[in-house]
């Protein structure tokens, strides 16, 4: 996904593999990390992932947890069947169903028609990369 967006290079990739292998291990076991596959016979077509983030308590949710979408992610020749919409719907049944009223995602530009027309607005977050010459 992040190659197919331009994103991201070989060593990028590398790097965020290396990092993210036991990060993802350790959230599956203790459940702070969800994920689903789509299968069409033994090849995975699609995939996503929600990850339940400690939050602050907050006006729009009191509960300290936020659902954070990702990986969403459906091979170019499954896309248009539907398989995005069924992740999404069954990710978000999940976090209903776990109280939670809050769900974010960082959308790409080819999935933000899905989420608008699944409620998702748009927001004011803004991000700061720190590294040299960041400010302060």
């Amino acid at each position: 996904m992040c190659v197919e967006m331009g994103d991201a290079d070989e060593a990028g990739m590398q790097g965020m593999v290396d990092a993210f292998v036991p990060w993802v291990r350790e959230r599956l076991v203790d459940g702070r990390y969800l994920g689903w596959m789509v299968r069409d016979g033994d090849v995975v077509v699609a995939g996503a992932g929600m990850f339940l983030m400690d939050f602050p308590p907050h006006w729009r949710d009191a509960h300290p947890v936020r659902a954070y979408l990702l990986n969403f992610y459906v091979y170019p020749a499954a896309r248009r069947s539907g398989l995005a919409f069924s992740l999404l719907k069954r990710a978000i049944a999940v976090a209903k169903s776990r109280g939670i009223k809050v769900a974010i995602l960082h959308a790409s530009n080819a999935g933000r028609p899905l989420y608008r027309q699944n409620g998702f607005e748009p927001s004011n977050e803004m991000m700061l990369t720190l590294c040299d010459g960041a400010v302060g």
